[in-house]
């Protein structure tokens, strides 16, 4: 089972989508409150399941990446790089897999 690793940076905080091998597959914006960011963490539950949610794309390098949109069209997470597309579309399905299910475990510090 997956899990979201909530970690605080000085003031803000961010987290990252961990599949069960604690492999980071999506990563959020940086947030101002923690509060924020365990809302973020609602949103990714929520859209994962969404039809449309994920926007595959290539970055200048080649390489492939996916984007989590949230309704209103505002990125809620992004992917790891990925050599092809095959990984990025695993990628997706692991997002999928994991998100609705895993638990928040905040980072000491």
């Amino acid at each position: 089972m997956g899990r979201f690793q909530l970690t605080q940076k000085g003031t803000q905080w961010h987290f990252d989508l961990q599949a069960g091998n604690y492999e980071p597959i999506l990563h959020s914006e940086m947030y101002e409150t923690k509060a924020a960011a365990l809302n973020g963490i609602e949103s990714v539950r929520k859209n994962s399941a969404r039809d449309g949610a994920f926007e595959e794309k290539v970055a200048k390098n080649g390489q492939h990446y996916f984007v989590l949109k949230s309704t209103n069209g505002q990125i809620v997470g992004q992917s790891e790089m990925y050599e092809s597309t095959s990984g990025c579309k695993n990628g997706v399905q692991s997002v999928m897999k994991n998100a609705s299910e895993a638990t928040v475990v905040e980072e000491e510090k």
